[in-house]
């Protein structure tokens, strides 16, 4: 088989990795019911189901960057791949919520190694930067694929199996990649043999931990919550201690350098606001479905097929404009598009209907497709082979960091609207949320009641797209200003492509 060939090959198997992961993070949302009743699951733990998986990908991605750098990429990512099917049959066959919560933390810690290793492998397949940039495109693009076709999936199989089947398909999947990437994909590590900076792995992974719980209880519990702001507060002075021992350790875990690179530094930048965004729609939108429109966790994973198709030719559309107009246009133009649609999904109101929702979602996604590929290019561009794990681990960090943080606070706005415009209805368990005032709505047959509800959910809904589409919009006038074109790296010689860092 020609190289060429195997490069892509292997890379449709490291999306399809991407792909399970993106699944995993949104198939379990519409399990939770079904899980709540069969393992007799508390609302602590419905929150633990998706918290346990969440914590462990934060506090161990920098981690598991290092580790790839200095003992092997392709060995730690297959290792991963392993673990994050084993932990998938686990997670299929708990029989308690404690044995899920225990397997949905593996899974974590798979997926912690699966993220940042399958995209520091790019450098070495794909050495050409036009090669790599389309490489990038199709990686992202599967990964944010997973989320929106999790809830299309796990709907599907609730409706025809038991709840079990959600963590059960990925195990298929990760056998193709396993074994592709085990075929296909060449070994390639730091060819710096330093030591691993313990000091920083726990003050990396301790600090993300604390901030990444907080924020999440935050978003449970509200900004009085005095275990959030002790556990943000002890996480921020974590990862200040780390920062400042990155500047004194003779090996440290990350290159703060990457900072002083305009490349690195806005590309982080700007995918942190695009996953900021993204995290904000789906948030609220599936809610709107099922609370507003009435549909089931199915027909709400369906309806956000036009944002599927819209990422799809967003991505086609950078592959085809970028060597042309350049990442700033690319970039610009796009968070352009974005804090458009954001406009639109602002305005919706609880009779705008299935068609203008289904408009907005569209121009997301090719807002989506297009920022997303670009402004990790951006970053990954100037990753040397060398750290490109360690790189790959700082950049997805901070995207997870920033999306955590965003549910919180675009969470906080949502419920201070719902509840302020909920009027006489402003009581418990209506206050809770809108999937709570609806079912007391209809048990009670009152019709008012009910489109108040749905009326103060669209309303904090807007709100939050507000934000969005506000810090969109400034994150595009930033790009144009501050962005500036790279000049094109030359071609490597083809006998140089895999270089010396590829065993």
């Amino acid at each position: 088989m020609k190289a060429s060939s195997r490069r892509w090959l292997a890379l449709g198997a490291l999306a399809l990795a991407m792909l399970t992961i993106g699944l995993d993070v949104t198939v379990l949302t519409v399990a939770l019911p079904t899980l709540a009743v069969d393992l007799h699951a508390d609302t602590a733990a419905l929150q633990w189901f998706s918290g346990a998986y969440t914590l462990a990908l934060a506090a161990l991605m920098l981690p598991a960057g290092a580790l790839g750098d200095r003992y092997g990429r392709k060995k730690f990512l297959l290792a991963a791949l392993v673990l994050f099917g084993v932990a998938s049959v686990a997670c299929t066959f708990a029989a308690g919520a404690g044995q899920l919560i225990a397997a949905r933390v593996v899974l974590g810690v798979a997926a912690a190694a699966m993220m940042p290793l399958s995209m520091a492998v790019l450098p070495s397949l794909f050495p050409d930067q036009r090669e790599r940039q389309r490489a990038l495109t199709i990686w992202i693009t599967a990964t944010a694929l997973g989320l929106p076709l999790g809830p299309i999936v796990g709907g599907w199989l609730l409706r025809n199996f038991w709840w079990g089947s959600v963590f059960l398909i990925n195990v298929p999947m990760v056998i193709i990649g396993a074994l592709a990437v085990f075929v296909l994909v060449p070994e390639s590590r730091s060819t710096q043999r330093v030591p691993i900076d313990l000091p920083g792995v726990a003050a990396s992974a301790l600090g993300m931990l604390g901030l990444t719980y907080g924020f999440i209880r935050f978003g449970d519990s509200g900004w009085g919550d005095p275990v959030a702001w002790v556990s943000v507060a002890v996480g921020a002075l974590l990862l200040a201690a780390f920062v400042w021992w990155q500047r004194e350790a003779e090996h440290p875990l990350i290159e703060l350098a990457l900072f002083a690179t305009p490349g690195f530094r806005w590309g982080t930048a700007f995918s942190i606001v695009v996953n900021f965004a993204m995290f904000g729609m789906f948030f609220t939108v599936p809610q709107y479905f099922q609370a507003v429109l009435g549909v089931d966790a199915l027909g709400s994973g369906l309806r956000l097929l036009p944002l599927i198709g819209g990422l799809m030719v967003g991505s086609r559309l950078v592959d085809a404009i970028l060597p042309k107009l350049g990442v700033r246009v690319v970039i610009t133009g796009g968070f352009l598009l974005l804090g458009a649609a954001l406009v639109l999904g602002a305005l919706t109101t609880a009779h705008s209907g299935y068609g203008y929702t289904a408009l907005w979602t569209t121009l997301l996604g090719a807002g989506m497709g297009m920022v997303m590929p670009a402004a990790m290019g951006l970053a990954m561009g100037e990753l040397s082979a060398e750290r490109s794990g360690t790189g790959s681990a700082l950049l997805q960090a901070l995207r997870q960091a920033g999306g955590t943080i965003g549910v919180a606070v675009l969470g906080t706005v949502l419920a201070t609207r719902y509840r302020s415009d909920l009027g006489e209805y402003n009581r418990d368990p209506i206050a809770d949320g809108v999937n709570a005032g609806v079912a007391v709505a209809r048990r009670a047959g009152d019709a008012s009641m009910l489109h108040q509800v749905q009326s103060a959910f669209v309303s904090g809904m807007g709100a939050m797209l507000w934000v969005c589409a506000g810090l969109c919009l400034i994150t595009s006038a930033l790009a144009a200003l501050l962005v500036r074109p790279k000049p094109p790296a030359p071609m490597p010689a083809p006998d140089a492509a895999e270089s010396s860092h590829v065993r």
